[in-house]
């Protein structure tokens, strides 16, 4: 018989930030009975000091309140101020409501999850842990918040027509076999070029287009006939990077 080996789980350092040192206290109380692989500190309840201690104490998690002592959102101004840090801390927001505008706020000043105080309490260690293995903690609202986002913030561009003329022939070369879903180190060695090479010519023909990713470029490929003569056929897969 081997010696027994003893499974272990790693202690997750988790530094919380609330409204009042009090409620900040309760959470670490509450986290602490819930896990036993948490090691939990309360934080000071106004933004500045409380970033000033995220900085030196480097947890695993930070779990902010939206509301701190010194304002109704300033938890933000400490979400933001992590991203300033060069080891980013993974965040967890708490918001008293899930307003359209403080969700996406949250995400795009970098938290990796979100939970409403009217969710039950039994959520957030959970959350910490999936934010601690490097994943994202969202509901359903919350995504659709954010794909409505993405939707609005730059949609697909069909240019018309009549740019490819603009194209050098290498470029249109790259820009058929880009059509036909090859990535760039496929193009590269199609075309007995490095891949450094063929990513310039994609900002040249990006430039030259005025479009800004490979799906508008497949998408003003086949946009009219000039796009469809040059590209061969109508049936291609895309690559998207």
């Amino acid at each position: 018989m081997g010696a027994h080996q003893q499974t272990t789980i790693d202690t997750i350092r988790v530094a919380v930030a609330d409204a009042t040192r009090m409620n900040g206290e309760l959470t670490v109380t509450a986290l602490k009975r819930a896990c036993s692989n948490f090691n939990v500190q309360t934080l000071t309840s106004n933004s500045l000091i409380a970033l000033c201690e995220l900085r030196a104490s480097q947890p695993d998690v930070a779990v902010i309140s939206a509301r701190l002592e010194d304002g109704p959102l300033t938890g933000f101004r400490v979400l933001h101020g992590i991203r300033t840090v060069e080891s980013k801390i993974p965040s967890v927001m708490l918001l008293d409501s899930l307003e359209r505008d403080l969700v996406v706020d949250a995400f795009r000043g970098g938290a990796r999850g979100l939970l409403c105080r009217r969710d039950s309490f039994s959520a957030l260690p959970k959350c910490i842990r999936q934010v601690h293995n490097g994943q994202i903690w969202v509901n359903n609202l919350e995504l659709e918040f954010l794909l409505d986002l993405v939707i609005s913030m730059r949609p697909l561009k069909m240019q018309p027509v009549g740019g490819m003329a603009r194209l050098t022939q290498r470029e249109r070369e790259v820009v058929r076999l880009v059509a036909d879903g090859m990535r760039n180190l496929e193009i590269a060695r199609q075309l007995g070029l490095s891949e450094h090479t063929v990513r310039n010519y994609l900002i040249r023909v990006f430039d030259k287009l005025g479009i800004s990713s490979r799906v508008e470029l497949v998408l003003y490929a086949f946009s009219g006939s000039e796009g469809n003569a040059t590209m061969k056929d109508g049936s291609s897969s895309v690559a998207l990077s």
